[in-house]
C-alpha cells in the first residue's frame, strides 16, 4: 500500500516516534551487555526485535527505529562477522521494522537507524564526541553503512535516522555523504546545554543542515528533557524538529547502567512542538507508556 510521505506528514502536523529499543529489549529480558548491544539480536532472536517494534507501534507510536544503530563494518567485523552477513543484517533490521509496522500500523513509517561512530567504540564517545577521525575519516567510515540503508529506503524504510551525533565534525561528514542522494533524512544530535557534545555552538549545526535538501528535520535525542526543551527552539529556526530525550537518567559508561529517575514527562509535547517539533517520541529508558503518554498530550495539542 502506498503511504503518505513522511515530509508531507511532519508539514501538517506533528509525528509520534518510538522509544528505546534497547530499553524494552532488556525489560524483555535480554543481554545487551556485548559491545554489539541490540544490534546482537538481528543476528541471534530477531523475532525479539520485530515484537519490541510491535510493541511500541501497539502504544501509539507512528514511526519504528530501525535496530541498525550500532551495527557496522567494522564492530561486526570484530565479532567475526564478514561483510556481506553485515550488510544482510543492516536490510534485516529494515524487514523487521517494516514487518511491525505492517501488522500493527499500516499508515506508519520506518526510519532506519545510522547512529554514529562513536557507538561502534562502544566507550560513551557518542557522549562525548572526543573522535580519533576527521571529518574524511568520519566520511569514509559512515559511507559503507548509508549505502546499504540508504538503498532500503522506498523498499521497507522511509527515511534515515541519522542519530546521536556529538560534534560538528561528524555532522559535516554526514551532510557531505548524504548531500545530493536525494535520500530523506533527519539528523539529530547528543546534546548539552545548548551545545553539542563536543563543546561547540549547537545552532551551527542546524544551520550546516538547512543546505542540504534531504534533511526534513534537525533536534536532538538522548539528551535530558530538560536539555531537549532548550535545544527545539534552536532546532525549529530552521524548519521542521525532531526531538526524542531520554529519560534524563544517566548512563555509566564503566558500570554500563543507568542511574537516577526518570525526567521524561508526556506533557512536556506542547512546549517542544510551540517551538516547531514535528517529530516528537523518546529515547533510551523510554518505554510503550511513555510513549503512549505522550501520543494522548500530543492528542490535546491537536484538538
Amino acid at each position: 500500500m502506498s503511504r503518505t510521505d513522511l515530509r508531507e506528514a511532519i508539514a501538517s502536523r506533528p509525528v509520534v516516534l518510538d522509544g528505546g529499543l534497547a530499553t524494552l529489549l532488556e525489560r524483555h529480558g535480554h543481554d545487551l551487555s556485548s559491545d554489539l548491544w541490540s544490534a546482537r539480536l538481528l543476528r541471534d532472536d530477531p523475532a525479539a526485535i520485530e515484537r519490541a517494534h510491535r510493541e511500541f507501534f501497539e502504544a501509539g507510536a507512528e514511526v519504528a527505529t530501525t535496530a541498525s544503530y550500532q551495527v557496522s563494518f567494522e564492530g561486526f567485523g570484530a565479532a567475526g562477522v564478514d561483510r556481506d552477513e553485515v550488510e544482510r543484517l543492516l536490510r534485516r533490521s529494515v524487514e523487521l521494522a517494516a514487518a511491525a509496522r505492517d501488522a500493527a500500523a499500516p499508515d506508519g513509517w520506518v526510519a532506519a537507524s545510522v547512529g554514529p561512530y562513536g557507538a561502534v567504540l562502544a566507550d560513551g564517545s557518542e557522549y562525548r564526541g572526543d573522535y580519533d577521525l576527521d571529518v574524511a575519516g568520519l566520511r569514509a567510515f559512515h559511507r559503507p553503512r548509508l549505502d546499504v540503508l540508504s538503498s532500503t529506503v522506498g523498499e521497507g524504510a522511509d527515511v534515515l535516522a541519522v542519530e546521536t551525533i556529538p560534534c560538528l565534525a561528524e555532522v559535516e561528514a554526514v551532510l557531505a555523504e548524504l548531500d545530493g542522494t536525494g535520500v530523506p533524512a533527519w539528523l539529530s544530535l547528543s546534546a548539552a546545554d545548548g551545545l553539542t557534545r563536543a563543546g561547540e555552538p549547537l545552532g551551527e549545526a542546524f544551520a550546516m543542515a538547512a543546505s542540504v535538501a534531504e534533511i526534513v528535520a534537525v533536534g536532538v535525542n538522548c539528551t535530558t528533557p530538560a536539555d531537549a526543551r532548550d535545544a527545539v527552539p534552536l532546532a525549529g529556526a530552521h524548519g521542521a524538529a525532531v526531538v526524542y530525550p531520554n529519560s534524563g537518567q544517566s548512563w555509566n559508561a564503566t558500570t554500563r547502567a543507568w542511574e537516577g529517575r526518570s525526567a521524561f514527562h508526556g506533557d512536556d509535547v506542547s512546549a517542544w512542538v510551540a517551538a516547531g517539533a514535528r517529530l516528537v517520541g523518546g529515547c533510551c529508558r523510554v518505554g510503550p507508556e511513555d510513549i503512549a503518554s505522550l501520543r494522548d498530550a500530543l492528542a490535546l495539542t491537536r484538538s
